[in-house]
């Protein structure tokens, strides 16, 4: 299969120009033109809210003005992450795709499927003219992978839809009615610098090569934390030898889990050759405890320069609050039918050293508001200790199942008559911006769903291409079946 070959052909090429677009979050300017300029030249009504989210409303095809409003919605961002020896700029360079059997893949970075094939889908049905639907509108948000802050910005009566069809989901065959909230909690640890003692012997440790993922999706898979694992290292060896840090630097973003990182530190000089052996135990126990799912993992120790370090008392704290930090999966659902699906999580996502700070981002995730909070307070509690600043935002809701959805029966209904099986209905352990909607929208009636992707949020992020036609044939249907208003 080459790229010509790609069906439904009309949603994999509105997807190739949306690829030629640059769009990380906080910068969708170009995007956000794009879609204004295709609505105009379409003709149809679009709008621009104040936090740059934009709504191209398309009318009902003929007899079927009376349908309810659908509104179609996906988020035109992108996360950024590339390969380390991959010369690319998020901000100016086209995403290059290439077909690998069945999947749809990028050279060394992110795909930009995680949402832009959702875009893509919507663009697609705007551009269609033998597609039978209801009035809909088309919400394309922005900002969604830093925090959701372009749902959290939407403002109260920009759309007027009746039921909403989020296509932000990974899965196909899968039909999301609820997800988790979430929270970011940043801690900074101020400090001054000083010469290293006399006779101080400086290392360089690094980690690459690692899975990562969605923070959120993949925090049950098992997948090592570059952050982490690193932390345990410099633990171990404070305990052992007594340690001055230089620096420690991992991870990029709150919703990814870290892939990468480096550590740099000073120990006596005689007792060097005692922490290299030491790292090389490190790494055969790291190597096997993570060996089913971490195969590609790369750890190297080198000497390096003699450079001034973190004053020792605000350094040792700040090792052992990394060591405390809670990480992965904190708790499962209690709810018999949903006991697969991880309640509440936590991932310690990146820390970054400055001449006179360091700074870990960590987002914890429940889909039971006052687990989020207990969760949150714990992490807080643990850099507090540490004698951290500690910042945490609003973060976002969850969003609650509705029982009595007939969007969803319409959704179980139509896949099943198309594929003569039936769906899965589940939670997932994710923001999605449902949540928000449902605040400012509370009547709004929800679904997503979504083509399979697997390894967002990494350079492996790759999509299942016959997934894409399987999500257009049941979109196309439940569009057809929208009951009357």
């Amino acid at each position: 299969m080459n790229k010509n070959e790609l069906k439904p052909a009309c949603v994999f090429e509105q997807f190739a120009r949306i690829n030629e677009i640059p769009r990380p979050s906080k910068h969708e300017e170009q995007m956000i033109e794009y879609l204004k300029a295709f609505g105009a030249s379409h003709g149809f009504e679009t709008s621009v809210d104040k936090t740059g989210n934009v709504l191209i409303r398309k009318p009902a095809t003929p007899g079927m003005e009376d349908k309810a409003t659908v509104i179609l919605q996906s988020h035109m961002d992108m996360v950024c992450e590339k390969l380390v020896d991959v010369d690319f700029d998020f901000h100016k360079d086209a995403i290059q795709t290439y077909v690998d059997g069945e999947w749809l893949k990028a050279k060394g970075t992110t795909l930009g499927a995680d949402d832009g094939i959702g875009c893509a889908i919507e663009l697609a049905i705007l551009d269609s003219n033998d597609i039978q639907h209801g009035p809909l509108e088309c919400l394309f948000t922005r900002d969604e992978e830093t925090g959701l802050t372009g749902a959290e910005g939407l403002q109260a009566g920009f759309m007027n839809g009746d039921m909403l069809i989020n296509l932000d989901s990974e899965d196909e065959g899968q039909i999301f009615v609820s997800c988790a909230g979430g929270r970011n909690t940043t801690a900074t640890f101020h400090f001054s610098r000083e010469k290293a003692p006399k006779g101080w012997f400086f290392m360089k440790g690094s980690l690459k090569g690692l899975i990562g993922g969605h923070s959120g999706d993949d925090i049950n898979k098992k997948r090592a934390n570059a952050l982490k694992v690193l932390s345990r290292f410099l633990y171990q060896t404070q305990e052992r030898y007594g340690l001055r840090l230089v620096s420690f630097n991992a991870g990029k973003l709150h919703n990814a889990i870290p892939r990468d990182g480096v550590i740099t530190f000073a120990v006596p000089e005689d007792k060097k050759e005692d922490v290299r052996v030491d790292w090389n135990v490190f790494v055969s126990d790291v190597e096997e405890e993570y060996h089913v799912t971490e195969k590609t993992m790369k750890f190297n120790l080198e000497s390096c320069d003699a450079a001034d370090v973190i004053e020792l008392g605000v350094s040792t704290r700040l090792i052992q609050a990394m060591q405390a930090a809670d990480n992965g999966v904190f708790a499962m659902c209690q709810d018999e039918e949903i006991a697969w699906l991880v309640e509440t999580s936590n991932n310690v996502a990146s820390i970054v050293t400055t001449k006179d700070t360091a700074t870990v981002l960590s987002s914890q995730r429940s889909n039971v508001m006052s687990a989020l909070d207990n969760q949150a307070a714990t992490i807080k509690a643990v850099f507090q200790l540490a004698g951290a600043e500690v910042v945490q935002g609003d973060g976002y809701p969850a969003w609650k199942m509705r029982a009595d959805s007939k969007l969803t029966a319409l959704a179980v209904e139509t896949y099943r008559k198309l594929f003569r099986k039936d769906p899965k209905v589940l939670g997932i352990h994710a923001g999605l911006e449902c949540g928000l909607f449902s605040e400012k929208y509370p009547n709004l009636d929800m679904v997503s769903f979504g083509p399979t992707l697997r390894g967002v949020h990494s350079p492996d992020e790759r999509l299942h291409i016959p997934t894409v036609q399987m999500v257009w044939d049941h979109l196309l249907e439940i569009l057809k079946n929208i009951p009357a208003k």
